[in-house]
C-alpha cells in the first residue's frame, strides 16, 4: 500500500502524516509537490492540514487550482482512496470532490484541543475497523473549521449515510455542548456519494500512536488498509 501525501505552499502537516504511514503503519509513502502532475503511483492520496498559500482568498480557494488536483479528482473518478485532514478537508470541499464548505468558527477563534467524534457509519473504506456509535478522542487545531451546506444536502448526506463522524460528548451524546466550531449539526466529516473520498477537521495522525497519549485516530488509517487487503 503506498500512501501520496500532497504538499502545498504552507502545509504543515504533510511531515506528520508522511511519519505514520512510514513508521507507524509500515507502508510507502511518498511526498507529492503542488506542482506534480503524477501521484508516483499512490493507492492513496492523502491532503494533510496547514495553511495553503496562506488561506489567502478563503481556506483551499487557490490549492485547488493546483495542478495535482486534477489527478487527485482523476485517481478519485476511478474509485481510488482520498481522504483530506483539516486544510485538506477544506481543499476537497473547494474542489467540488466533497459537499459543503468549511468557514470560521462560531466565536471566530483559533480551536487547538482534543474532541470527541461518534462514528455514525461504518460501511465505508476510512472506519471499517470500528463500531457504529465507536466514540474518538482526537485533536483539532483549526480557525474555520465550521462545517455549512444548505438544507437539502444535509438531508442527503444524512439520508445516503455520508455524515461518518459527529462531534459528541465523552459519553456519545451528539449535543450542541459537544460542538466546538458551530458545525451544522455537529458534523466533523463527510464522504463523497462514491463512499471513497472521506474529509474530517480533526487530526487522526496526530493520535496514532502511545507516547502522545493516545492511538485513536490509528483507527482511520488501519480501517483504510484492511479495507485495501479486502
Amino acid at each position: 500500500m503506498k500512501f501520496g501525501i500532497v504538499q502545498f505552499p504552507g502545509s504543515n502537516d504533510d511531515r506528520d502524516a508522511l511519519h505514520v504511514v512510514r513508521s507507524v503503519l509500515g507502508c510507502q509513502g511518498e511526498s507529492l509537490w503542488h506542482k506534480d502532475q503524477d501521484l508516483k503511483g499512490s493507492d492513496v492520496v492523502l491532503l494533510p492540514g496547514g495553511f495553503s498559500y496562506g488561506d489567502y482568498l478563503r481556506t483551499g480557494a487557490m490549492a485547488r487550482f493546483s495542478p495535482i488536483m486534477g489527478e487527485v479528482a482523476r485517481h478519485a473518478q476511478r474509485g481510488g482512496t482520498v481522504i483530506g485532514i483539516c486544510n485538506g478537508f477544506q481543499i476537497l470541499c473547494e474542489a467540488g470532490l466533497l459537499p459543503g464548505v468549511l468557514v470560521r468558527n462560531r466565536g471566530l477563534g483559533f480551536i487547538c484541543k482534543f474532541v470527541h467524534l461518534k462514528v455514525e457509519d461504518t460501511d465505508n473504506r476510512f472506519f471499517s475497523t470500528c463500531r457504529r456509535g465507536q466514540i474518538l478522542r482526537v485533536p483539532i487545531k483549526h480557525g474555520e473549521g465550521c462545517y455549512f451546506a444548505d438544507g437539502e444536502t444535509l438531508k442527503r448526506l444524512s439520508g445516503e449515510r455520508q455524515v461518518l463522524v459527529r462531534y459528541c460528548t465523552p459519553s456519545g451524546e451528539v449535543a450542541p455542548g459537544a460542538n466546538p466550531n458551530g458545525s451544522l449539526e455537529n458534523i466533523a466529516g463527510v464522504c463523497n456519494a462514491g463512499r471513497n473520498v472521506f474529509g474530517l477537521m480533526p487530526h487522526p495522525e496526530h493520535a496514532t500512536e502511545a507516547i502522545l497519549g493516545n492511538e485513536d485516530g490509528r483507527k482511520i488509517f488501519e480501517s483504510i488498509l484492511q479495507s485495501a487487503a479486502q
